[in-house]
């Protein structure tokens, strides 16, 4: 299972009470400046607004494709290690507000990590040095180094030898 916290609210869904959790100031200035992640061509330029404005943990050489969205309210609960590619189009969420609860958890991306185009990956994952994540996929639970994985729901497709 994923490594998420759980906090239970009273009142209305949990997504209508997000700026108890979050300051409306850090939403939009983490929204300004992911838009413009999302569409810049220059990878130095993406990885230094990761880094220094949303707190983010980027390793060296790591490629940010165009269009990912990284999460809004907590960004800097990512971190991707080296020569790792987070493909077009995907989502990297660290929170998820629900009717009863809201629940943050932490992404780690290994080293020498492929993640294919439109995935999403989900609050409290691991995806471990080496992985490959087929394009379209749900990271809805750990991915284990050297391992090739894919679908929704995501499944082991191949594990490769070190």
């Amino acid at each position: 299972m994923r490594n998420v916290e759980r906090y239970p609210v009273d009142g209305p869904n949990a997504l209508w009470q997000m700026y108890r959790t979050i300051s409306r100031f850090k939403a939009v200035r983490n929204f300004v400046f992911i838009q413009i992640s999302r569409y810049c061509p220059s990878l130095p330029v993406k990885n230094w607004i990761y880094r220094r404005v949303l707190g983010m943990k980027v390793g060296r050489h790591t490629a940010f494709a165009l269009m990912v969205m990284v999460d809004v309210f907590f960004p800097e609960r990512i971190s991707v290690g080296d020569n790792s590619i987070i493909g077009y189009n995907s989502t990297l969420l660290t929170h998820e507000y629900l009717i009863k609860e809201y629940r943050l958890g932490d992404i780690r991306i290994g080293s020498n990590v492929m993640i294919g185009a439109n995935v999403t990956i989900l609050p409290g994952v691991t995806i471990g040095d080496g992985a490959v994540v087929a394009a379209g996929s749900v990271v809805h639970k750990d991915v284990a180094p050297n391992t090739f994985v894919g679908g929704n729901p995501m499944r082991v497709i191949e594990r490769k030898s070190e």
